[in-house]
């Protein structure tokens, strides 16, 4: 077992993880605005896209300050820091490590110095050519251990480039998931890979431009949505104004666990609003998988949008029957052995007057270890619940993500080896049913061949190396910072 970290992510096992995001990114340029306050709040509107570390850089003109740490976006971050970095330009970072460990020198937005200044970067996804792109720089050490370094170092090393050139060069060499921001000491720039696996929009001020994982980080700051940064494209803001540059052809495959788990529910994707598609898949799930029961219940929160969707096309009647703990966050005491035992519930807890002698349908988005549902099945049963069906607004989990999500071996997701029926009895459910893909993807509106559904049939949109993956590919090659 592993050590505690002083970490809860999930909502009844603190030491059992959910699929986790790469990392949320913001970019601003406005002169005249406080661009660090609003990088921050950009941020907080992304920090359920990484909780392990938060970071900003900004410039006034003439050089750039990086401050970051690890912890929340408003742990790093107080009013005092924020009023001292001043400047036009800002590019922030909240981070999940799904390459390199989870320390400070992996903490982003990168920095390196590069021609008559330097370059500052953030980056949502994960590289699959790691090692080539490594190969590309010199041979002294590097500080950290992620492929974004090995990218900001690529765009940095070139004394004679323009950063726009550098990139221009560097970015068609690159392989997998890749929704970055970046800056040199006046321009800000947002490039999104060619298959444009993760989000990036564009979104315009009454003074300036932003860039940022999803729309809901531009409504928090006052931005209106202008467009998606299209895949393979580059895009170059200054004082000029906004230029498109194009590096490689698009061949769109936008990340359908976005829909599922891992997008705000008013985030906006491709023109589709996330909660609407989830409230659809749910519709289609009860045709689907119908159930005999007296109640509907999600998992709060992200099974909540589909159990609204089920109960609507159902009849069953929806309840909230799971209340969480919402306070409950990166810093808490890790209970004993002896209190786990005894059923220790930090997030959720059952509202035994929703759930006494109720045959139960209970929504969640998915299932990737199945520890969770286990245990979700059997608080149920101890608060009297006298069925419990349980439906998923998923199709099954069966093949490892490379590409930004954290599930990264066929042998820690349970669908990879066993049937929905297996899996049913191992949570001890009364029934199972997760929702077929074509049906998930019907309810984006997105053509499925324009979608990555890898992790749930095993096509892989950019193929991967075999010697390419692993969380810690580089800490085993370069020796730096290791994982605790």
């Amino acid at each position: 077992m592993s050590q505690p970290d002083g970490r809860l992510s999930l909502d009844i096992d603190p030491l059992e993880r959910g699929p986790q995001d790469a990392c949320g990114v913001f970019g601003v340029w406005a002169p005249g605005e406080e661009v660090s306050k609003l990088t921050y709040f950009g941020l907080y509107a992304l920090q359920h896209r990484g909780q392990e570390s938060a970071g900003i850089a900004l410039s006034n003109g003439e050089r750039i300050v990086v401050y970051k740490d690890m912890g929340l976006v408003s742990q790093v971050f107080n009013e005092v820091t924020l009023d001292s970095l001043k400047g036009h330009l800002a590019i922030g970072h909240c981070r999940y490590s799904t390459t390199g460990s989870s320390v400070w020198e992996n903490a982003q937005p990168t920095f390196f110095s590069a021609r008559e200044g330097g370059l500052a970067l953030g980056h949502n996804g994960n590289l699959i050519n790691t090692p080539e792109l490594a190969a590309l720089l010199p041979s002294d050490r590097l500080s950290a251990t992620t492929d974004t370094e090995v990218l900001t170092r690529l765009l940095a090393a070139a004394p004679h480039r323009t950063t726009e050139e550098a990139a221009l060069d560097v970015l068609p060499k690159v392989k997998g998931a890749f929704s970055l921001v970046f800056m040199d000491e006046h321009t800000l720039y947002a490039a999104r890979d060619p298959q444009g696996i993760r989000p990036l929009v564009l979104g315009r001020l009454d003074t300036g431009w932003v860039v940022a994982s999803e729309t809901a980080a531009l409504d928090i700051v006052g931005a209106s949505v202008v467009r998606e940064v299209e895949p393979g494209e580059l895009l170059v803001i200054n004082a000029d104004g906004v230029a498109s540059r194009r590096f490689a052809p698009a061949e769109p495959k936008g990340c359908l666990f976005e829909y599922v788990y891992l997008a705000r529910p008013d985030t906006t994707i491709a023109g589709r609003n996330v909660n609407s598609a989830r409230v659809e898949v749910g519709r289609r799930l009860a045709r689907q998988h119908p159930a005999d029961a007296d109640v509907v219940i999600p998992v709060p929160e992200s099974g909540t949008p589909a159990a609204v969707g089920y109960a609507e096309s159902s009849g069953i009647p929806f309840a909230q029957g799971l209340v969480k703990n919402s306070y409950v966050g990166r810093t808490f005491i890790q209970p004993s052995q002896t209190l786990r035992q005894r059923g220790i519930r930090l997030k959720l807890n059952p509202l035994r007057e929703v759930i006494e002698g109720k045959r139960l349908v209970v929504v969640d988005d998915s299932i990737v270890r199945g520890n969770t549902q286990r245990a979700l099945v059997r608080m149920l049963r101890e608060a009297g619940a006298a069925e419990v069906h349980v439906r998923i607004s998923s199709p099954p989990v069966m093949w490892p993500c490379y590409y930004g999500i954290d599930f990264a071996t066929k042998a820690e997701l349970i669908a990879g080896s066993l049937s929905a029926e297996e899996i049913c009895q191992s949570i001890g459910a009364d029934s199972l049913g997760f929702i077929d893909l074509d049906e998930l993807v019907a309810a984006t509106r997105v053509e499925k061949n324009r979608l990555c559904r890898a992790c749930f049939d095993g096509v892989y949109p950019v193929e991967v190396d075999e010697d390419s993956r692993g969380k810690y590919l580089l800490e085993k090659s370069c020796g730096a910072p290791k994982r605790p």
